[in-house]
């Protein structure tokens, strides 16, 4: 593995970097297999992604290890609870606000839940467009205050973690930040774990010079998830600190480890946050992955695998 130290962050990977431009190569050549998202996407495209975020038709894989309930007042969750329990991780899932699910990664976070030795609990906030902004936050917010108090009878345990990828991670942060506005919740979440997540809604110089190009998220897509999430908002309303945590006072938070590739339009979201996030008090580790564009995790990449292995890593470590 090639790490590169770079003005506070760190460029890592550089030794995978060949197989995965060749990645990005092929995904873009394979663009016409997949739905057509556009700007917005159609009711049939929404139905497909929301089955399978990657466009295919097979679902995916639900395990019996994992566990739906209704929580907070009626907020749906999934839970993976491994024989020994650490800590406890609230998951958000990413999916552009409007498609993804909560039993759409068991594989994943039950691997995650046996080895960092972590309650997992993913939450199926609402989507949009059904349910703008703010119903998905408040879903994560009603979620997370429910894990304050009864994280320790639940599960044993009150370390508590947050984190996910893409809207999810944004979602992370929106969290945090409410759990100290408006309950006055500090301290409670060791960690965040955030995944190539957009903080800035009105569009960060990487968001809109990406252009057209078909990855997983291109300028077009993240325009037209906006729309979706917070209709009828301008560039100057998306700047509100309760929707592009970017422009929020980021004191009390946790530490935080933020996760983006050098391909990703969302680039410059992790590294203006992450220097915000230092800035205000919190320990920061910024990990930049060489050639990744967004979504890699969901690929079977070596990328993937060692960033999962140091996702398990920092988890368990925050449990000490």
């Amino acid at each position: 593995m090639t790490i590169t130290d770079v003005g506070g962050m760190t460029i890592t990977d550089e030794d995978c970097l060949a197989e995965t431009l060749a990645f990005n190569e092929k995904f873009e050549a394979d663009a016409a297999s997949r739905p057509a998202r556009g700007p917005v996407p159609s009711a049939a495209t929404l139905a497909l992604l929301r089955r399978n975020r990657l466009g295919a038709d097979t679902p995916p894989v639900r395990l019996e290890h994992g566990q739906d309930r209704v929580v907070a007042g009626g907020v749906k969750v999934r839970t993976f609870v491994p024989d020994r329990v650490d800590g406890v991780h609230l998951h958000i899932h990413g999916g552009s606000w409007a498609f993804g699910a909560a039993d759409g990664q068991d594989e994943r976070l039950w691997r995650l839940a046996v080895e960092a030795r972590l309650a997992v609990v993913s939450v199926e906030y609402r989507l949009a467009p059904e349910h703008p902004f703010p119903a998905g936050p408040d879903d994560c917010e009603a979620v997370a205050r429910w894990l304050v108090e009864h994280a320790a009878t639940e599960f044993g345990t009150e370390r508590l973690l947050i984190g996910g990828e893409s809207a999810g991670a944004h979602l992370s942060v929106v969290t945090l930040l409410r759990l100290r506005d408006r309950h006055g919740i500090t301290g409670a979440f060791r960690a965040a774990h955030l995944l190539f997540g957009p903080y800035d809604l009105s569009m960060t110089p990487s968001q809109r010079l990406f252009g057209p190009r078909p990855r997983l998220s291109n300028t077009d897509s993240l325009r037209g998830a906006y729309e979706l999430f917070t209709p009828g908002m301008g560039a100057e309303q998306r700047r509100d600190p309760e929707v592009s945590p970017l422009f929020a006072d980021l004191a009390g938070l946790p530490s935080a480890r933020l996760v983006v590739g050098t391909e990703d339009p969302l680039l410059d979201d992790s590294l203006f946050l992450a220097q915000r996030w230092r800035s205000a008090g919190a320990p920061v580790r910024l990990d930049v992955i060489a050639g990744a564009m967004h979504g890699f995790t969901l690929f079977p990449l070596t990328i993937t695998e060692r960033e999962q292995r140091r996702e398990r890593d920092f988890l368990a470590t925050a449990c000490r």
